[in-house]
């Protein structure tokens, strides 16, 4: 329990006095006898959208409001400073410090390009990464934007795929890896897939100071229309990947694998009732490194909320929940909201979305 504990002490320290005196006397409480700080983007009961920090009991500790709809989130343990990133294919970004110390600052895709909702700091939070589509090229973008001077943008690489989506990198800060989707899209046809007869699914690993390719694990071909989309980084660095199937409904594909660097992609055979009540789809996926476990959450069918022993490869939990949505490391296991506003036990009239960052180191 204490590395939780230290979570919460030192989003505190990095909030400081001005933070805690602007909380009500109830998120106040809540704070103080948490374990663990996380934030999610969320929908609220008037429409309007957002980012809420909260506990790992699910209460909410602040708001701060969003222009429009975001995904995924970056945090950077260095610098505290957290990251919305644009639900696709929207074009902005917006960085906040949750202390409130400086003003959110507002990221926009450049030209020709839109964000896929999800981005990664380089560990000393000099540097943020986002995930780009080129859409006219119609290939996958590596965006750098420069923390030290306003986020400006710094340059790109590419990511060696189409459709990447989430992106992440090594705890030594050398490599990026890429989840290249496969999907065609284009902001002209809104969100819909154009080339689900022909994907080309990939995981990537990038050279983080030279945009070099290392590695490029494709799919094989009977695997073509498995989207990779989610990745996370276990100790030692492992990279675990969940998928999302745009095949047949009735086919019952592998949806969660990992690999390492110098490795082929291994695939965990999940039981069938667990595949089937995953619908197909993994939504997000989180490594508990201290726990050794993996999670994985879907919304789709009856939703559902599985853990997974990153050892063994085995089951070690499943739940039905309906509109599961984010997942991320817990103090014993994993935190897991809902479309519905559930968070752990406790439930919130907001609508949370697909990702839940958890403000820490990993672990």
């Amino acid at each position: 329990m204490r590395g939780a504990l230290i979570d919460r002490r030192d989003f505190v320290r990095a909030a400081g006095l001005a933070f805690l005196a602007g909380l009500s006397p109830r998120a106040a409480f809540a704070l103080g006898r948490s374990d663990a700080v996380f934030a999610s983007a969320y929908r609220g009961a008037d429409g309007g959208y957002g980012i809420a920090t909260l506990t790992e009991r699910g209460e909410i500790v602040d708001r701060f409001d969003l222009p429009a709809r975001a995904h995924g989130m970056a945090f950077s343990p260095a610098t505290g400073r957290t990251v919305a990133f644009a639900r696709r294919p929207g074009t902005f970004a917006m960085v906040l410090d949750l202390s409130g110390r400086s003003e959110p600052v507002i990221l926009s895709a450049p030209e020709g390009r839109h964000y896929f909702g999800h981005g990664c700091f380089s560990p000393d939070g000099r540097l943020l990464y986002a995930s780009e589509n080129d859409f006219e090229a119609n290939g996958g973008m590596i965006g750098i934007y420069d923390a030290t001077a306003g986020f400006a943008r710094a340059g790109e690489y590419s990511a060696f795929g189409i459709g990447t989506h989430d992106l992440t990198i090594s705890d030594d800060g050398r490599m990026l890896i890429a989840a290249n989707g496969g999907i065609e899209t284009h902001p002209d046809f809104g969100r819909t897939k154009l080339n689900l007869d022909h994907m080309e699914p990939s995981l990537a690993l990038i050279d983080a100071s030279s945009g070099a390719l290392i590695e490029r694990h494709g799919l094989p071909p009977s695997l073509r229309q498995l989207s990779t989309r989610h990745v996370d980084v276990a100790a030692g660095g492992r990279v675990w990947f969940a998928c999302q199937y745009e095949g047949p409904r009735n086919d019952l594909p592998p949806l969660v694998g990992h690999f390492a660097k110098g490795e082929d992609l291994a695939f965990v055979p999940l039981p069938e009732d667990v595949t089937i009540g995953l619908g197909n789809y993994v939504g997000a996926i989180a490594v508990n490194r201290q726990d050794g476990l993996v999670g994985i959450t879907s919304p789709v069918g009856g939703g559902m909320a599985v853990t997974i022993d990153a050892g063994s490869g085995k089951v070690t939990q499943s739940r039905v929940l309906a509109d599961a949505a984010g997942v991320a490391p817990a103090a014993n296991g994993f935190a897991v909201s809902s479309y519905r506003g559930d968070f752990q036990d406790r439930h919130s009239p907001v609508a949370w979305d697909q990702h839940i960052v958890r403000l820490a180191a990993r672990g």
